[in-house]
């Protein structure tokens, strides 16, 4: 009988475990387990001393190039002693490897593993110490560029929008507004026409998922997949996002937030065009990232439903609504 070709498939732990125990010479104590799929599929591997993380690109989700500058920029940040997770060399010297999965080639990268713990209550203190690693982040790629995606509004918004439309009429209110916001925040971006020192490279999707704390409260930020170039402060927008919708109490929220911004300011200036831009990253990034959801339907189909799409719009709106963004 004929094997069915796939569009999908997830590598064995067992035969991924052995190509990565001969890559690197490691020990044959070293085990891999599943850690999750999703847009990539994260494994760890480790034996009783060592663990790192495995990552394998899903297939035509990123090319070889996107993730050769990927790499160069985490060893760059590595080379300045900021702490996020790096790739690893194998015996060759070499960082990234292809395997034949049933669906085509999928790249594979070993990298260090991030100690501590995912926090998603953080205190005042955790905040400050992810806005100073953030500007020491953005310190070192200010006016710099890498050979990815340029986040613009095209990207963010007008794109993301496209790709609902396959699922999703035009008449929906919430299409109505991803629409009408979109213009806006489109808009926003223009009239501001930020200088090119704050531009460069974002990591763009830095929330507490994103980053591990450990008990001396440092921060080991890693997950680069989604980097490229754009707005600094679209990196700041999201995270004061994420934590918007962590933090019921609104209190709260604003005395993080501001912790978060101290961290920040106290290393690198935000400027006042740029702290008034912080509403509208967040949302644009939202809606870029609800976009992603639609473009990688094989990945999200299983919540990418009408009300998926009204309750993740709600948070759109609501963030909205407390910063008073107005659509035209």
């Amino acid at each position: 009988m004929t094997t069915f070709p796939v569009i999908a498939s997830t590598l064995s732990e067992k035969d991924l475990s052995n190509f990565i125990i001969e890559k690197y010479n490691l020990n044959s104590n070293f085990e891999c387990k599943l850690f999750r799929t999703g847009i990539n599929h994260t494994y760890f591997i480790s034996d009783s001393n060592t663990k790192y993380i495995v990552r394998v690109y899903c297939h035509n989700w990123r090319s070889k190039t996107e993730i050769t500058e990927e790499l160069k920029l985490l060893k760059t940040l590595k080379s300045n002693n900021l702490s996020v997770s790096f790739p690893i060399s194998d015996k060759n010297d070499e960082l990234i490897h292809e395997v034949n999965a049933p669906e085509g080639i999928r790249y594979v990268v070993l990298f260090s593993f991030a100690n501590g713990e995912k926090k998603r209550f953080m205190t005042n203190e955790n905040c400050f110490a992810i806005g100073s690693l953030i500007a020491k982040i953005h310190n070192i790629t200010a006016g710099n560029k890498i050979d990815r995606v340029n986040y613009d509004s095209e990207i963010l918004l007008k794109k993301s929008y496209n790709y609902l439309k396959q699922f999703f009429t035009e008449d929906l209110n919430e299409m109505k507004f991803l629409k009408e916001i979109g213009k806006k925040i489109s808009k926003s971006f223009q009239e501001n026409n930020l200088k090119d020192s704050q531009k460069g490279i974002v990591h763009l999707d830095i929330w507490y998922d994103n980053f591990s704390i450990n008990a001396e409260n440092e921060i080991t930020i890693f997950d680069f997949d989604n980097c490229g170039n754009g707005l600094l402060v679209l990196d700041v927008g999201y995270f004061c996002k994420q934590l918007f919708f962590i933090e019921q109490d609104k209190n709260q929220y604003e005395l993080k937030v501001k912790s978060f911004l101290e961290g920040y300011r106290e290393l690198r200036e935000l400027s006042d065009k740029e702290i008034d831009l912080i509403p509208e990253a967040g949302a644009a990034i939202f809606i870029f990232y609800l976009g992603v959801q639609a473009q990688r339907f094989d990945w999200s189909n299983i919540f990418l439903t009408e009300n998926y799409l009204k309750m993740f719009v709600g948070r759109i709106i609501d963030w909205c609504d407390y910063y008073k963004i107005e659509k035209d």
